[in-house]
């Protein structure tokens, strides 16, 4: 079971001596990942699915640094693409283009041809006018585009509403009964090739009974589509295993591999798997420096330099992480927000934590900040985004340097 950081594990790779090296070397705030654990994770998964055919396709929304893609790359993974910048991302950091999918609601012509002129693996589409669109971009480029149906199976995740997929309210896929369809279009159009079949519930999901119910769906769609003569080659199980963000009891990736396996008995075909929170989530640390400590009316709350705009997922989802001051210290320990210096009462990293006494330039470290966190910073309030750096056999690198107002102001100044 894979635990969120704690204490006892801010060692070996991710000290607390290290985290303080990067901080004087590159200030906050600052995501520190750890390279070491992120592999560790990779092969844990991709080992659970051994002795059948599988590619592991790292959900690049997670966190989509390049020397982190590039790690990945080297572990011979491939690529979950949302956006045709996503694509390039992958490609500029040695993922082969074969081993790319393009998924989401909202392609666009350019993006679509573009990506089929790439030769990637397939584009995932997620309705019936998506797939003509497609259809029509591959006929004006002279060339089939081999595709993937998402398919939605109806079936509560029991994650965050935010963060659901597989019902039938929500935007992603088409039902059972519509992709039957679907297909059989695909099959007899001269310019799509049908070569696999897609679902997706939720994203941080620490149930197993639901996975394996839509797995047992869609498999049993797979089935009567290899009946019509319909060759699917590719299963895609989608990601959404969840970590430990707190005391949260998590999916061991073999009985989460095994809930899959069962359903797919007697199915000739290459599994793909889309994690990104599971490999990047738990290697990841978000470094912030304490400002003021204040009171008001026996309310204490500690005001950082990181803020909602650095990592957003506890203003937008009440998401927990914990939350560590990175000094030794006696003095008494007692419950604080911590708190950012943008003007929102939103503006928070965590609520009642119990946290020592802090003072102006202390290090606070948020745990598990590795995915969803610097990939959904904003420029909000005018504030640079924070650098990012990397731990690799006990070195530390810069993979992001911290971006300057003159950054931000850089597509803007010539209008002036």
């Amino acid at each position: 079971m894979e635990n969120a950081l704690n204490v006892s594990q801010l060692s070996g790779n991710l000290s607390k001596e290290l985290l303080k090296e990067a901080v004087d070397k590159f200030g906050t705030p600052l995501y520190v990942y750890d390279l070491g654990r992120i592999e560790a994770r990779f092969n844990a998964l991709k080992q659970a699915f051994s002795g059948r055919k599988v590619l592991i396709c790292y959900a690049l929304k997670a966190n989509s640094n390049l020397s982190v893609i590039k790690k990945l790359s080297s572990l011979e993974s491939g690529a979950d693409c949302v956006s045709l910048g996503e694509i390039k991302r992958a490609v500029m950091a040695g993922i082969p283009k074969y081993k790319i999918i393009y998924s989401g609601v909202g392609k666009q012509d350019f993006e679509i041809k573009e990506a089929i002129g790439l030769g990637i693996l397939f584009v995932n589409v997620e309705s019936k006018e998506e797939m003509l669109r497609v259809e029509a971009c591959a006929r004006e480029l002279g060339s089939p585009a081999r595709i993937s149906i998402r398919v939605n199976p109806n079936i509560d995740p029991q994650t965050h509403p935010y963060i659901a997929t597989g019902l039938k309210e929500n935007k992603f896929g088409v039902s059972i009964e519509e992709a039957k369809g679907m297909y059989l279009h695909a099959h007899n159009a001269e310019f799509l090739e049908p070569v696999g079949i897609h679902f997706h519930i939720g994203s941080q999901l620490t149930k197993l009974k639901p996975i394996a119910e839509a797995a047992q769906k869609i498999a049993q769609l797979t089935r009567s589509l290899l009946a019509l003569k319909i060759d699917i080659k590719f299963f895609d199980i989608g990601g959404g295993i969840g970590i430990a963000y707190n005391d949260e009891n998590t999916i061991p990736p073999h009985d989460y591999a095994q809930a899959i396996l069962a359903e797919l008995r007697g199915l000739d075909v290459t599994i793909i798997c889309e994690p990104g929170r599971f490999i990047v989530g738990n290697s990841g640390v978000f470094l912030t420096q304490v400002l003021y400590q204040k009171e008001n009316q026996g309310k204490r709350f500690v005001v950082v330099d990181g803020a909602m705009n650095d990592l957003i997922r506890p203003s937008l989802y009440a998401a927990y992480h914990q939350i560590l001051a990175l000094k030794n210290t006696e003095s008494k320990m007692s419950e604080a927000d911590v708190v950012g210096p943008i003007c929102e009462s939103g503006d928070y990293l965590g609520k009642n934590i119990v946290l020592p006494h802090c003072k102006r330039g202390d290090i606070l470290a948020v745990l598990s900040a590795g995915a969803y966190g610097f990939s959904m910073a904003s420029n909000y309030n005018t504030r640079p985004r924070c650098a990012e750096v990397v731990v690799e056999n006990g070195k530390i690198r810069l993979v992001r340097k911290r971006e300057s107002f003159e950054d931000l102001i850089a597509l803007e100044r010539e209008y002036l």
